[in-house]
């Protein structure tokens, strides 16, 4: 896992523009447009993006086309999965523990009114 995928996720203005992306291929005035920075600003973010893998680009005529690129979203999924299997087990054990308590105090319940 590669320390700088979360350092470019770290900006807020990069994310805005991941969000802008989720859609499919954009242009940059649509960019701009949806996540409300300046032109400037998305095309700086978007070269960050793309050295770190996150969009990929694509010339059209005058016009160049981003849109995300699958890999380091996978990536981050992979490292995700350990802990999001420890919480799970957790959230697991929590509400097997949480059942375990009902049904203990609904079989109290009855013997008291016996």
């Amino acid at each position: 896992m590669h320390q700088d995928l979360f350092e470019t996720l770290a900006d807020p203005t990069r994310r805005r523009i991941i969000e802008a992306l989720r859609g499919g291929e954009r242009q940059v005035n649509d960019i701009v447009r949806d996540a409300g920075i300046h032109q400037s600003g998305v095309s700086r973010h978007l070269r960050i993006l793309n050295e770190a893998g996150f969009v990929s680009v694509r010339p059209d005529g005058q016009r160049r086309l981003y849109a995300l690129r699958p890999e380091p979203f996978r990536e981050l999924d992979s490292w995700l999965a350990d802990y999001r299997r420890m919480w799970e087990a957790r959230l697991d054990r929590f509400g097997a523990a949480l059942e375990k308590n009902r049904r203990d105090r609904g079989a109290t319940q009855k013997e008291r009114r016996k």
